[in-house]
C-alpha cells in the first residue's frame, strides 16, 4: 500500500469504512453482483459499452475508455467481441483517417434495447418505494455526490452556447421529465415543447432567433430560446434550469442573454407565457424588467392552471 494511501487510512479510516460500506449497499441494490447483467449474457462493463454506443454515434475506442475509466486491453476484447457478434459497425474517420469510429448496427440495438428497459425498470421499483419528497432528496443527494467526486469537486464555469444537432431532443425531454415530476403535468407538456421546437427548426433564421445552452464541464444545465413572433416581437420560450444547476444564476445569465440580442435584432419588445405556479422563472422574469400583463386559466397539461403572459418593452 502506498504512503498516501497509509495516510488516508489513519487519519480518516472511517470515511474511508463508511464509503465502502455505502458502496456495498448500492452496489447490491442495483444488482451489480449478477453475474448477467438485466438477466442477459452481458457483464457490466460490456453493458456499459452498449449504453455509451447507443447514446452517441460513431465514438472512439479511446473516447469509451476514457469516459468509462476501462483498461485499453480489457476494451480491446470487448469491442472484438461486439464485432464478431455484429453488435458493433467500425468506419474510418474521414476527418482523421487515422480514427476508427465504432457505432451500434441495428443487431447492437436489438441487444441492448432489453437492457434499458430492465435498468429503467429496476431504478423505478426503487424509486417507487419512496414518497415524492424522497425521491427527490436522494437524487439531489446522488446529485452531490456526482458533482462532489468529478474533479475533487471543482467545476468550471458556466458557459453559454448556441444549440447543435442533438440538442432538441434534450430540450424536449427534461421538460416532459421534469414538469411531470415537479407539477405533476401530463405528456401534453412533452407535445408542445416538440411543436415548439420543430417550428423552431424547420423556420430557423439565425439574424433574429437563436436557442442557447447553458453548460458547466460539457454538462447541459438549462436552455432557452427567443423566435420571432412579428417583425417587432420576440417570444421567449422554453426556459428550463436543471435541478442541479438552480441558485447559480443559469437562468438569470440566460434570459439576459435573449434580451441582448433581441435588442441587437431590432426588436421592439418581448413576450412570454408562462403560470403563477412557475415561482421560480416568475421571479427571474420580473427581475429583468418583464411585466405581467394578461391570466387565463386553463387545463392544457391535466391540471388547473393560471397561464399568464409578460411582456418587456426594449
Amino acid at each position: 500500500m502506498s504512503q498516501t494511501a497509509h495516510a488516508v487510512l489513519h487519519s480518516g479510516d472511517h470515511h474511508v469504512a463508511a464509503v465502502r460500506r455505502f458502496n456495498r449497499f448500492y452496489t447490491q441494490r442495483i444488482g451489480v453482483l449478477q453475474f448477467g447483467w438485466g438477466e442477459s449474457l452481458f457483464s457490466l462493463a460490456e453493458a456499459r459499452v452498449l449504453y455509451e454506443l447507443s447514446r452517441r454515434d460513431q465514438l472512439t475506442a479511446s473516447a469509451i475508455g476514457q469516459e468509462l475509466g476501462l483498461d485499453a486491453g480489457y476494451l480491446s476484447r470487448i469491442l472484438r467481441d461486439f464485432a464478431a457478434r455484429g453488435l458493433i459497425a467500425k468506419t474510418r474517420s474521414r476527418a482523421d483517417g487515422r480514427q476508427v469510429l465504432l457505432t451500434l448496427t441495428a443487431r447492437g440495438r436489438k441487444a441492448f434495447a432489453p437492457l434499458e428497459d430492465y435498468s429503467n425498470a429496476e431504478v423505478g421499483k426503487m424509486l417507487h418505494g419512496l414518497a415524492a419528497d424522497g425521491q427527490r432528496r436522494l437524487v439531489a443527494a446522488m446529485q452531490q455526490i456526482e458533482e462532489l467526486l468529478h474533479g475533487g469537486g471543482k467545476t468550471g464555469a458556466v458557459v453559454l452556447r448556441p444549440h447543435r444537432a442533438g440538442d432538441m431532443g434534450w430540450i424536449v425531454s427534461r421538460h416532459g421529465a421534469l414538469y411531470a415530476q415537479e407539477y405533476g403535468w401530463d405528456e401534453r407538456l412533452e407535445a408542445l415543447c416538440a411543436e415548439i421546437v420543430a417550428a423552431f427548426l424547420r423556420n430557423f433564421d439565425p439574424q433574429r432567433e437563436r436557442c442557447w445552452i447553458a453548460e458547466r464541464d460539457g454538462e447541459a444545465l438549462g436552455t432557452v430560446m427567443l423566435v420571432k413572433d412579428s417583425a417587432r416581437v420576440a417570444r421567449l420560450r422554453l426556459l428550463l434550469v436543471e435541478p442541479k444547476a438552480r441558485g447559480l444564476g443559469v437562468g438569470i445569465k440566460l434570459v439576459e442573454e435573449c434580451i441582448g440580442f433581441a435588442r441587437a435584432a431590432g426588436y421592439r419588445k418581448i413576450t412570454l407565457w408562462t403560470h403563477s405556479v412557475l415561482t421560480a422563472a416568475r421571479h427571474i422574469y420580473r427581475k429583468t424588467g418583464f411585466k405581467l400583463v394578461d391570466k387565463k386559466a386553463h387545463d392544457e397539461f391535466g391540471k388547473r392552471l393560471m397561464g399568464e403572459t409578460w411582456d418587456l418593452d426594449l
